[in-house]
């Protein structure tokens, strides 16, 4: 009976139904004692009114969308191109025009290695791009690596069986990071969940690109990720990091937790149309301008981010 006495309170009840609640006490917990719904409600209603709203939402821009036969995966971007990423092809563009100027097409390597690249990022005139062997089992991934001026695959540096499938790659605070992702989806000739996507994490890697600390995501967003996973992943010069799902129109911002192992959720850029996949901050000029890919199109997005905070 006191926890609808305090409901009452909490809810600013007027003094004179306070007091018929008070009035009716004993008839009340009579009925509460026989019915365990009611009190759930109650109990339900109180979480509600007191849990943690989610986080602001934010409205993203649309500057620029160009066509490339290769958004299929992800993009990177630089301070001349940007580049498209499918499942064993890279495409270079130029940045303003949008014209295909070179290919790297893995379908052509002869032991047949690449199967399935992900999200990349360019660093001192390298492209660096994630990779796994998704949707065989077990998991294995690896790092590959191309000289931009030739786009020839220039390095690469295997996992093997880690953590999950390696969804993407980026450098911030001198530090590789990345994220490995599992998958609540099924896939053909199994009959267990592909790792389940509450495995997936995002990692901090030595120069070595050995894991050095690993964080896991919020229920909430692993829910909205569900089946799939954190498809990409960029840090923005806010000292935010950005992750995409791989089908709702919806970045997240994140922050490193000041205790525990979960990512602390700031907010959610909304980018209307947008489905996910790997996304690159672009890091050569002025402005909030994050790249990323529609899939269903075929093309990619330059789009303008507003600032995000609590």
């Amino acid at each position: 009976m006191e926890l609808l006495i305090y409901a009452a309170e909490v809810f600013q009840v007027p003094l004179s139904q306070r007091a018929r609640v008070n009035h009716s006490r004993m008839k009340t917990f009579k009925l509460l004692q026989s019915s365990s719904k009611v009190i759930s409600l109650i109990i339900c209603f109180l979480f509600l009114k007191f849990s943690i709203a989610e986080p602001a939402e934010f409205n993203a821009t649309i500057v620029q969308m160009f066509d490339s036969f290769d958004a299929f995966q992800g993009v990177a971007v630089d301070a001349g191109s940007f580049y498209a990423v499918n499942n064993v092809r890279i495409t270079r563009h130029d940045k303003n025009t949008g014209q295909a100027l070179l290919q790297f097409d893995g379908s052509s390597v002869a032991d047949g290695s690449f199967k399935h690249l992900d999200s990349g990022m360019v660093l001192d005139g390298k492209l660096y791009a994630a990779h796994s062997n998704y949707p065989e089992w077990p998991m294995n991934s690896s790092i590959e690596v191309w000289d931009v001026a030739t786009m020839e695959h220039i390095s690469s540096h295997d996992f093997g069986v880690l953590l999950g499938s390696f969804t993407w790659l980026d450098r911030y605070l001198d530090s590789w990071w990345g994220a490995f992702a599992n998958y609540d989806r099924i896939q053909a000739g199994m009959d267990i969940p592909y790792g389940e996507t509450k495995n997936t994490v995002v990692v901090r890697f030595d120069e070595e690109f050995k894991v050095v600390e690993s964080w896991t995501l919020p229920a909430e967003i692993l829910a909205k990720m569900s089946p799939m996973s954190n498809s990409g992943g960029s840090w923005g010069s806010d000292g935010y990091l950005y992750l995409s799902g791989h089908d709702d129109p919806e970045i997240y911002v994140m922050s490193l937790p000041k205790a525990g192992s979960e990512l602390d959720w700031v907010a959610t850029i909304s980018v209307p149309g947008l489905n996910g996949q790997g996304i690159a901050w672009d890091r050569s000029e002025q402005g909030r301008y994050l790249w990323a890919i529609l899939r269903s199109s075929r093309s990619v997005w330059k789009i303008e981010v507003p600032e995000a905070s609590n």
